[in-house]
Parts: C-alpha cells; sequence; structure tokens
C-alpha cells in the first residue's frame, strides 16, 4: 500500500493529529470525569473522536513503518521507530476511559429520565428537593476522574518521548546554529 499524499509520506501528515489529538483528548476526559454537566453534553463526540483518534493512531504507526523502510537506518531513527508502538496501549486505554465516560453518562441520564428530583427526595425521606447521588455512584466517579487523570498523564508522557524522538531523528545534524547568510541583509 502507498502511504503518500501528495509525495508527502503520510506518517508526517498524521503525527501531528496525534501529537494534537492525544493530549486534547485526555485532558477533555479529565475534565468530563469531573464534571457532569459537560458529560452530559459531550460524552458522545468523545467516544467517536476517541475511536477515530484510536483508528489515526494505528494508521501513524503503520505509516511510519512503512517510512521507515524508506529513509536511511540511524541509531536515532531505530530508537524513535521503537518507541513509536509504545503509544498505542495508552491509545487503548484512553478509548476505554471514554467508552466508561460513556456509560456513566447513560446510567445518569437514565437516572434523570426515571425519576424527578422531588421523587427522588420523597423515595429517601428528605424534604429537600435536592438530589442526591448514589454513594456508589460517586465511589465510581471518583475512580473515573482517577483513571483519566492516570491515563491521560501516561499517554502525554509517551506521546512527548516519541515525538522528541521523532524530532531528534529528523532534526539532529540536519541544520546549522548559524543561518546561512543567503537572502540575509546583514551587515558583511
Amino acid at each position: 500500500m502507498e502511504l503518500q499524499i501528495a509525495g508527502l509520506p503520510l506518517h508526517i501528515l498524521l503525527v501531528h493529529v496525534v501529537v494534537v489529538g492525544v493530549p486534547l483528548l485526555a485532558v477533555v476526559l479529565v475534565v468530563l470525569s469531573a464534571w457532569p454537566a459537560a458529560r452530559r453534553a459531550l460524552w458522545l463526540v468523545t467516544l467517536i473522536a476517541a475511536l477515530v483518534l484510536l483508528g489515526l493512531t494505528y494508521l501513524t504507526i503503520e505509516s511510519g513503518e512503512w517510512l521507515e523502510d524508506r529513509v536511511a537506518e540511524t541509531p536515532l531513527t531505530e530508537q524513535h521507530t521503537g518507541q513509536g508502538e509504545d503509544i498505542l496501549p495508552w491509545m487503548i486505554a484512553l478509548t476505554v476511559v471514554a467508552a466508561l465516560v460513556a456509560a456513566l453518562a447513560i446510567v445518569e441520564r437514565r437516572e434523570r429520565r426515571g425519576r424527578t428530583d422531588a421523587e427522588v427526595a420523597a423515595n429517601r425521606g428528605i424534604t429537600s428537593t435536592v438530589a442526591r447521588r448514589s454513594p456508589a455512584r460517586s465511589a465510581i466517579a471518583v475512580l473515573l476522574i482517577v483513571a483519566a487523570v492516570g491515563v491521560g498523564i501516561g499517554s502525554v508522557w509517551t506521546m512527548v518521548l516519541i515525538g522528541d524522538s521523532g524530532a531528534r531523528a529528523v532534526w539532529q545534524g540536519s541544520f546549522s546554529d548559524q543561518p546561512s547568510g543567503e537572502g540575509e541583509g546583514g551587515d558583511d
């Protein structure tokens, strides 16, 4: 399969989507885990985005392997390609967290549709109309926040390591600390 677009390797185009998408998804999952109103509004979009990003991550890895066969083998490129697949388990974990956020949002939606706040309060012998969250659901919400933060930190850190090794593989030794002088209007 030819993995290039307009003469550019697909990897160098896709990698930018993944480098931006993984940290953004991690932050959104932490927010949705901690903020029920945001979860109600964005759970489906976030789940779809996680699934799309998982596919793009896999395609980015595959296109990187394709590109590896077409560039000079150096210790830096070997290091980068060796680290490239490290993001896949983290991306799977982010997708699982997105699915758990979606499941919690669906459970909360069903509970809201099933009973009004006044009915919940009356069933519990409370005179206030303020609905209370069950202890089990509160515990699940806290665990979801912890999972989102942990997986988010791990995925972002892995992405930083992979990106750093990729940038070094491409740029180390490829540029000068001094301007080349061509096109410069400096003093001679």
